[in-house]
């Protein structure tokens, strides 16, 4: 069953939807764009040749698309939906359809359903394709006859598809309950037909009158390139509309049409290809345009090798993978025409530049291989707006700046796919020192700032033997980093209670000892009014990282709260101490040395993302013979990698003899600085 919006439940009856006829002698002539409804130039003025001469009215002329009597609705839809039987009376049958036969009564009953849903089939033909005006898009602006409807030959169900992009609805129904099941119908709809066979006389084309040569003048569209694209026009009464033959090797394939008002409309039962094919037999660059007057406008800039789509842009990319070519129907002229683009090793990609032509850009590269596009950027019209297609460009720039547009072509991007021009403004930024932190930020001791200083998007790895002093120089340095520059700070400080992390980082920031103990020696306690103080710094400064149940830590358990805090409250410091206190599982087949690897690749590449210096604490490996001299890097427990992979090593020691020198003395040994500028070793 059909879900049906509350404007049909609420209208039984709706007004037939009529097609507006347009008479170029009572409307200016608007410049236009092929499959592209969001497109609008200023109105064109009339020659005086079309003033003084009668013109046929240009309306659409369907050949073999009789125009569906179907109500105008706004239904829209992309799947499957049901309807609640509350919401819908049952329909009530006279005695006179009960008496008919089955196939008889299905098909009446069909008809019912599918009117309520604005489908009238009243001239529809089952066991056949059979194709309307969608009533949930109407065609859009151009009321394109995009329905394509299967009714089964017994009248027991009907299935239904628009081929519009925008649009895109389809659905089932069924006479009884047990009628025969149509899902298989659907696929019906997609399936390719039986190529029809045209030519210039079947289709009674014609040569373009004067009117129309006027109008493609005014576009910057010349006679001579309409005679060599062999466009042409078709009549039927007082009605007329512009065809552009879809040719290759000679032969007519299909037709498009379109009339005054940007309706578009195509030969029924033909082969989807590009528009002007021939042009690019064998050529090693092919220009791609959204169309067929783009296509032309290409040609007045001297550009023949240049095709059109010959259906519209989609309205987003697909999330979707790529699909076969068999059911790629969308794109199928792609795979229609892959002899003719397998030789080129060059395709510029020139559609629209709104939202839909990039997406077209997307999927087409997609298809193409990414490898071998290129695509153009169209110049500016204004300070916010640029040109929007090759024919605005023609029309406003002329020729010689459509000709530069397209030899200015810029590869298409491939992620993760780089050239140093893309990166030339940074590069000038940081030459000028305008970026911020070309040098790093101080540490606040003038020793060491000789030595080591802090770069946002770096990560420095710190070891040393317990009670060395390792996260007591941390919390120092980030207090005198916001004293500096104000930096804010994440702290996954797993081994601290909080209250003795609060207490540590306030005596360093007030310079007060927090009680009365002898490691304050004779200094005061601070005070109920600094302690106050101390407390709404440390709420302005640090961001706690923790976990509050039983369980470790993961590292993306810890970035992930980490990037939270980087967004909503602008940290630029994370502090994880220890490594030791993370939850480490992994894989049986991998090892910790791969482990940590891809953990210090994580850990960098946030860094690196959200311009954050990154301190991470790690403990070395149980030390033999240890004989109280500093430990080095390669010792850290657990992998090599600890220093292969940091910006910085430090490590952080303290002299544990008497006869050495004194015991309270710290040394903080610079074992690694990758970056040059910001310090060295020592």
């Amino acid at each position: 069953m059909l879900r049906f919006p509350d404007h049909i439940r609420n209208n039984p009856r709706l007004r037939l939807h009529k097609l507006s006829l347009f008479s170029c002698n009572s409307a200016a002539l608007m410049a236009s764009k092929t499959f592209s409804s969001s497109f609008s130039l200023l109105p064109l003025t009339p020659s005086p040749k079309r003033l003084s001469t009668p013109c046929k009215r240009l309306v659409p002329y369907l050949s073999s698309k009789p125009y569906s009597k179907n109500h105008s609705l706004s239904l829209r839809t992309n799947g499957f939906s049901s309807i609640p039987s509350a919401n819908v009376s049952a329909p009530v049958y006279s005695k006179e359809l009960e008496d008919r036969p089955l196939n008889m009564r299905s098909l009446e009953i069909l008809k019912h359903k599918l009117k309520q849903l604005g489908i009238d089939i009243s001239a529809c033909v089952p066991g056949r394709e059979n194709r309307l005006l969608c009533p949930s898009c109407n065609g859009g602006e151009s009321e394109e006859i995009s329905l394509s409807l299967f009714i089964n030959q017994d009248g027991s169900s009907a299935s239904w598809m628009c081929f519009r992009a925008k649009c895109g609805w389809k659905g089932i129904t069924k006479a009884f309950a047990d009628g025969k099941p149509s899902y298989a119908n659907l696929s019906r709809v997609n399936k390719v037909k039986v190529k029809r066979e045209i030519t210039v006389e079947s289709l009674q084309l014609e040569p373009l009158c004067n009117q129309l040569i006027a109008y493609f003048a005014e576009r910057m569209i010349s006679a001579e390139t309409l005679k060599r694209n062999a466009v042409m026009q078709k009549k039927s009464g007082e009605e007329i509309a512009i065809a552009f033959p879809y040719w290759r090797k000679g032969s007519l394939v299909n037709c498009k049409y379109r009339d005054i008002a940007k309706r578009f409309w195509q030969e029924k039962d033909t082969e989807k290809i590009f528009y002007g094919l021939d042009d690019i037999e064998d050529a090693s660059d092919i220009i791609i345009v959204e169309g067929e007057i783009d296509k032309l406008a290409m040609e007045e800039a001297g550009f023949r090798n240049c095709v059109s789509v010959p259906d519209g842009a989609p309205p987003s990319v697909s999330s979707k993978e790529v699909p076969a070519e068999e059911q790629d129907t969308k794109y199928q002229y792609l795979w229609n025409c892959k002899e003719y683009l397998k030789k080129a090793s060059r395709i510029i990609l020139a559609t629209d530049g709104d939202p839909p032509g990039q997406a077209l850009a997307e999927e087409l590269a997609r298809r193409l291989g990414r490898e071998r596009c290129w695509r153009v950027k169209w110049p500016k019209k204004n300070e916010v707006d640029h040109f929007k297609d090759a024919n605005e460009v023609l029309m406003y720039l002329g020729p010689s700046v459509l000709k530069d547009v397209i030899e200015n072509a810029e590869l298409y991007p491939i992620r993760g796919l780089f050239n140093f021009r893309d990166f030339f403004d940074e590069i000038d930024r940081y030459y000028h020192r305008t970026l911020g932190y070309e040098f790093g930020v101080p540490t606040g001791w003038r020793a060491l700032d000789g030595l080591y200083n802090v770069v946002p998007g770096e990560l420095t790895v710190v070891t040393g033997v317990p009670n060395s002093g390792k996260s007591e120089w941390i919390d120092a340095l980030l207090c005198n980093l916001n004293e500096s520059v104000g930096w804010k700070f994440a702290l996954c400080s797993m081994e601290n209670k909080v209250r003795d992390h609060a207490r540590k980082l306030l005596e360093k920031c007030i310079r007060k000892p927090f009680f009365d103990t002898s490691y304050g020696s004779s200094v005061e306690r601070m005070s109920v009014e600094e302690l106050e103080k101390g407390k709404k710094w440390l709420s302005d400064t640090f961001y706690l990282v923790r976990c509050e149940n039983d369980s470790l830590p993961s590292i993306k358990w810890v970035l992930d709260l980490a990037k939270a805090a980087v967004l909503r409250h602008g940290v630029r410091g994370l502090l994880i101490d220890p490594y030791n206190e993370l939850d480490h599982q992994r894989p049986v087949s991998q090892t910790e040395t791969e482990y940590v690897s891809q953990m210090l690749t994580k850990i960098k590449r946030f860094a690196q993302h959200h311009s954050c210096h990154v301190w991470f604490v790690a403990h070395p490996r149980q030390l033999h013979h240890w004989i109280g001299a500093p430990p080095n890097l390669y010792d850290i427990s657990g992998s090599a990698h600890f220093i292969n992979k940091c910006d910085n090593g430090i490590v952080i020691h303290r002299n544990r003899d008497p006869e050495a020198g004194p015991v309270d003395q710290v040394q903080v040994c610079v074992r690694k600085v990758r970056n040059k500028v910001v310090g060295t070793i020592g």
